[in-house]
């Protein structure tokens, strides 16, 4: 077993072997390969361990001890080479530090799978203006999956892709198809009472089906989930008959000397030709809004400032290219529009979808509320549960119309 201790301006790892085997192993693998890694996330060299200048005929044969890192400016500063990272992690020096902090379920490496998704140094906790916030990283630990929980993503995963092969259907289809089974005598009804079914129905389908998938979200790869929600999105906003990917723009302005070229992954075409962008994000907890106040204000996070400033830069290119970008654009993606329609760039605007707000205070949604009105002019700034609740809307209404109409 390992455990982690502090001591001076050092952080140790010790190393104690269990009643079956003794430390010597160690001793021995570091004379052969130079290098010993524990629990797949530690590798020390022989010039990390603290003990390596005593006799061996002197050394505990059940113990050794490795220097992990070293006080300096309030952190413990632990080498890239050791936890196999681009760069150095620093740990604020007054934060509890175990086994914990840097090993989750089946022996994952937390910081590697950290730094797998960033290019910059990982700091935690602290007065650091990058640092991620003590809470924050806590939280961070605390959300690492289970071994159970790996194991459901895992066969939820292969279900998903068996899907498309076996016909395997989602709760919400089920329910849809069972509804419409058990409707025989549609062709007595009135068009209208059809129609108006029908819209309930598909609108009901809607709110369950997106109910289901942000109840499993982890379960969906990133591209995965843009196509299923685009899907839903389409019949929620029966205005876009269209969805264009990875739609090639020219940005005139990035560098002046040459024309830069841009992409826009999720383009939407009304029945008109008129174009707006959307932007679809998984719905991450903790992705709009700063856990703490900035002089008593809930500020953006990052994903919600980054996902805005990159759609305001998508609709200022579009707008700059003009009459020429539309014809560029069907000229290339005609073979996915009817014959007949022809692309407008006509202050096309955006759709953010990201993030959830269901556990937000008063004080955070009033915040919230407010940067989202701020861009109102050109962006839709919406939340996972947001949608929910608009589709919710729809539903009520249609049935109180219905009512009172006396087709139900």
């Amino acid at each position: 077993m390992i455990k982690l201790s502090k001591q001076d301006n050092k952080l140790l790892l010790i190393y104690q072997s269990d009643r079956y085997t003794d430390a010597r192993w160690l001793d021995e693998k570091l004379k052969q390969d130079g290098d010993v890694t524990l629990r797949r996330t530690f590798t020390f060299s022989s010039a990390d361990l603290i003990t390596q200048d005593t006799p061996s005929d002197e050394m505990d044969d059940g113990k050794r001890i490795f220097l992990l890192g070293v006080m300096e400016e309030g952190y413990y500063k632990i080498s890239k080479d050791i936890l196999g990272l681009k760069n150095d992690l620093l740990l604020n020096a007054s934060m509890k530090i175990e086994t914990g902090t840097f090993i989750a379920h089946r022996d994952i490496s937390v910081f590697r799978k950290i730094d797998d998704l960033i290019e910059e140094p990982i700091i935690a906790g602290g007065s650091n203006e990058s640092a991620i916030p003590l809470a924050d990283f806590e939280l961070l630990l605390k959300t690492f999956p289970t071994s159970t929980e790996l194991t459901h993503y895992a066969r939820t995963r292969i279900a998903r892709v068996l899907k498309d092969y076996f016909g395997t259907i989602s709760d919400a289809e089920s329910q849809l198809n069972q509804h419409l089974n058990r409707k025989k005598k549609l062709p007595n009804q009135s068009r209208d009472t059809i129609v108006s079914n029908f819209e309930l129905q598909k609108f009901e389908y809607v709110y369950a089906e997106l109910e289901s998938m942000l109840a499993d979200a982890d379960s969906y790869a990133e591209k995965n989930w843009q196509t299923k929600i685009l899907e839903l999105l389409l019949f929620v906003f029966p205005k876009y008959i269209a969805v264009l990917e990875n739609v090639h723009i020219k940005d005139f302005y990035s560098n002046p000397d040459q024309v830069t070229n841009r992409y826009i992954d999720l383009m939407l075409v009304d029945a008109n030709g008129s174009v707006d962008i959307i932007e679809v994000k998984k719905p991450f907890s903790n992705a709009l809004l700063s856990r703490h106040r900035y002089r008593d204000n809930f500020t953006p996070r990052k994903e919600l400032a980054g996902s805005v400033m990159q759609a305001e830069k998508y609709l200022f290119h579009l707008n700059k290219w003009g009459r020429a970008g539309e014809q560029e654009i069907h000229q290339k993606r005609k073979g996915e529009l009817p014959k007949e329609i022809e692309l407008k760039i006509t202050n096309p605007k955006a759709i953010i979808l990201l993030g959830r707000d269901n556990d937000f205070n008063g004080e955070q949604r009033f915040d919230f509320e407010i940067i989202r009105r701020k861009y109102a002019n050109m962006l839709d700034i919406m939340t996972y549960d947001d949608l929910l609740r608009r589709v919710a809307n729809i539903i009520e209404m249609m049935k109180r119309r219905g009512f009172l109409g006396g087709t139900q």
